[in-house]
């Protein structure tokens, strides 16, 4: 099924590790166009490229938008600055960290991944409007995923950008839980949110563009409420999914440094620690996480010519 885009919109969709980036072209090439973020610190030279090939004749980048600062949505910002001396506008609750560079409250630490320092120039603030082209996007806030994430919502065409408040199959992992503050209440609120909205149309922050919005809220809710009743199900979810980023990352890595970087990782430490450790020690339920993804074909083992084992994604991902 085709779907349109309102005129001046282009989707860049990536693949892990970057998230989908979303052009906004002006209504001519003084305005400028408008970038809602911008991909993982080791994608940022494709980013860039993709940048540069999409924009119009005299059309320059004048504006970084970003709906969270999670790694994969920010670590093109500082390539991009650099390139073409736009501003970047982040939420609000973020500011003073990112000041700062303050990478524990960040999250970069958390999670033991990469973000090339940035500056912010302003804020984009929940009841705000991010006005470019023919278009008003409402700003609104969608916490959950991350406290202080935001989605964009443009009325006459019933488009929206949802960052990783919802996915064609669900959204992303909820880390507030990870660190034992409560956040699956705040994730449905935000799905209410997408449901009185009524868009026509889905910009996700991973994954296809797509329009039938009531069969994701669905499998979403339905996902929500599954975490809801076994919280260690979630965090274990989470566990696997940054294992993964991790490998895509570094691509393949001994199994021994890859349990070195599980046990090392505060946010997999806070999950074993507040779900797991009643069982198994955090060396061994780390091992049984990559046995997991090993056995359900999710990672692969493969033996080195010096006979130590080695892991990675089981299939390439661009």
């Amino acid at each position: 099924m085709s779907i349109t885009l309102p005129p001046g919109v282009e989707v860049f969709e990536r693949g892990w590790l970057s998230a989908n980036n979303i052009l906004l072209h002006g209504r001519s090439p003084e305005e400028g166009a408008v970038l809602i973020d911008t991909g993982y610190v080791t994608h940022a030279p494709q980013t860039v490229a993709l940048v540069d090939a999409a924009l119009l004749d005299e059309e320059r980048l004048r504006l970084i938008v970003n709906t969270h600062l999670h790694s994969d949505h920010c670590g093109g910002n500082s390539a991009l600055v650099e390139r073409h001396g736009c501003g970047v506008q982040i939420p609000p609750g973020d500011f003073s960290a990112v000041r700062t560079w303050d990478e524990a409250r960040l999250s970069y630490q958390a999670t033991g991944q990469q973000c090339p320092r940035f500056q912010a120039n302003a804020v984009i603030c929940p009841g705000e409007q991010l006005r470019h082209g023919e278009l008003a996007w409402q700003v609104h806030a969608a916490p959950g995923h991350d406290p202080h994430s935001i989605l964009l919502f443009e009325p006459s065409t019933r488009t929206l950008i949802s960052a990783d408040a919802l996915w064609e199959r669900g959204f992303g992992i909820i880390f507030p839980e990870l660190d034992g503050e409560a956040a699956f209440d705040e994730v449905e609120q935000t799905l209410d949110l997408i449901q009185s909205l009524r868009p026509a149309v889905v910009i996700p922050g991973h994954g296809a563009v797509f329009s039938d919005v009531q069969q994701a809220l669905a499998i979403a809710k339905q996902k929500l409420e599954h975490f809801r009743r076994d919280p260690a199900r979630h965090a274990r979810h989470g566990a696997k999914a940054l294992t993964v980023f991790h490998l895509l990352e570094v691509q393949q890595q001994p199994r021994s440094e890859l349990l070195d970087w599980l046990v090392r990782t505060p946010v997999l430490m806070s999950s074993w620690q507040r779900f797991f450790a009643d069982g198994p020690s955090l060396h061994a339920w780390s091992k049984g996480l990559v046995d997991e993804l090993v056995e359900n074909g999710v990672l692969t083992a493969e033996t080195l010519p010096s006979g130590a084992a080695s892991i990675k994604v089981a299939k390439a991902t661009t």
